[in-house]
């Protein structure tokens, strides 16, 4: 098959680069950066070096992937390019805790959404029960939305990013026009050393540009890949880091600190500042678009990463059980209802606690496939005809390094449940490799690891 093509009887590429684009974008904007600025006003205007430090980091790995999205093509993202590197072993354990964390991540998100719909109906907030539901209703919307297919869960995000965008613009273009430059002294009012500001401003901001490899992931619905996919990913992280810093630079430059600082809501704030009491409503709503367009763009990974190794047959062929539009509905599914008990379990008295812990081994779980994907890079250009091409091996180590020291701040509990998660997919892996029949010179699996 000609690359970008489709051929007789398989489903057309229906993402061009603009939903790709939409998908990157729409998967790092989520709810986050509405709360950001408030966290960091703590820390002063280091905060803003933080997020410099950390959109660096995220474009050395937007980088990678784009070289990855040509060496490698094909569906499955981290987890292609991880087995076509390391071989199939490491490729299962990124699958399988890049999957794994999608389960948390998506049940926040849609509880995130819920929390700001509660600004226009309060009864959100106060009865739990409604809460859920109503968190339950967006993911099963969206389930059935990508159950129909890659076009219209690229509709969707394509619209929802353009919405989500518009407010956070406009904040930041008429913010920095008025912007108090007197907001940010001290420069560094942390109390800490500038580095170690810097560092604790990284390690807030990082998780926000969690999401940038998403156009390498469904690649083979994806138009001329060679091309877009690469485009996609470094368009949509730059995109995504302006937009980031620009809005955070202006809600500190027009909200009075000592307001910025109790603030729940800080582009609610800025809104208000600074075009009236009915800008908050519209932020609002942007949030609530926010949210359901990053729930969106991860729906239409959880069902695509598991899918690309049940092809492989290192993960249940379930997963890769195709419905009539050739989605993978039943991996889809299952992996909703496991979706909707933690959505459930953080709606129950007590539990919220172990709830927030889950998310943040949820964002574990995407950083691990990082540095998988930048080994597995180096390994590949050195197997290449005149080995790897020297400033993408610079390049590949800075984003290895900057991948690790992530990981390593997500803290030493976080990294103990994550490696025992991923050791738990030891006996799935195990069991997979029996049920394989044996390789023969002329088999796929075979020829693979040739």
């Amino acid at each position: 098959m000609t690359l970008g093509v489709s051929a007789p009887g398989e489903p057309r590429r229906t993402i061009g680069v603009w939903t790709a684009t939409a998908l990157v974008v729409g998967n790092m904007v989520g709810s986050g950066i509405f709360l950001l600025p408030a966290a960091l006003r703590a820390y002063g205007g280091v905060s803003l070096v933080g997020w410099a430090f950390t959109s660096v980091g995220a474009f050395l790995l937007a980088l990678v992937f784009s070289w990855l999205a040509r060496a490698v093509p094909g569906a499955g993202g981290p987890y292609a390019y991880t087995r076509a590197g390391l071989g199939d072993f490491p490729g299962f354990l990124v699958a399988w805790g890049y999957w794994w964390s999608f389960l948390p991540g998506n049940a926040a998100i849609a509880v995130a959404m819920v929390g700001y719909l509660a600004f226009f109906v309060p009864a959100l907030a106060s009865d739990p029960a409604l809460g859920a539901l109503t968190a339950l209703a967006a993911v099963w919307l969206l389930v059935w939305v990508n159950t129909r297919g890659v076009r219209e869960a690229g509709g969707v995000q394509l619209a929802t990013t353009v919405l989500k965008l518009v407010p956070l613009v406009a904040i930041a273009v008429a913010g920095l026009a008025v912007f108090h430059l007197s907001h940010l002294v001290p420069f560094n009012a942390s109390g800490q050393s500038t580095l170690s500001a810097v560092s604790s401003t990284a390690a807030l901001t990082m998780w926000a540009f969690l999401g940038l490899e998403s156009a390498t992931v469904p690649a083979a619905d994806v138009e001329r890949p060679e091309r877009t996919i690469p485009l996609a990913t470094v368009l949509g992280t730059a995109v995504t880091a302006v937009v980031y810093i620009a809005g955070t630079v202006a809600v500190m430059g027009v909200v009075e600190p000592a307001i910025l600082a109790r603030s729940s809501a800080p582009f609610a704030d800025a809104a208000g500042v600074l075009f009236g009491p009915w800008a908050a409503a519209a932020v609002a709503a942007g949030a609530v678009v926010s949210c359901f367009g990053a729930l969106n763009g991860w729906t239409l990974l959880l069902g695509k990463v598991p899918a690309a190794a049940a092809a492989d047959g290192l993960m249940p062929a379930v997963f890769d059980r195709r419905s009539r539009r050739g989605t993978p509905a039943a991996g889809l599914v299952l992996s909703s209802l496991l979706v909707t008990l933690i959505v459930a379990t953080n709606y129950t008295r007590g539990l919220v606690g172990t709830f927030t812990f889950l998310i943040l081994l949820a964002t574990l779980g995407s950083l691990v496939p990082y540095a998988f994907s930048v080994v597995a890079f180096v390994a590949l250009g050195w197997r290449r005809p005149g080995g790897a091409v020297a400033a993408q091996v610079v390049v590949a180590v800075l984003a290895l390094a900057y991948s690790v020291w992530a990981i390593v701040s997500t803290g030493v509990e976080s990294l103990v449940w994550g490696a025992v998660l991923l050791l738990a997919g030891v006996p799935v892996y195990l069991w997979m490799v029996r049920r394989q029949p044996p390789s023969t010179p002329n088999s796929p699996r075979a020829s693979d690891a040739q």
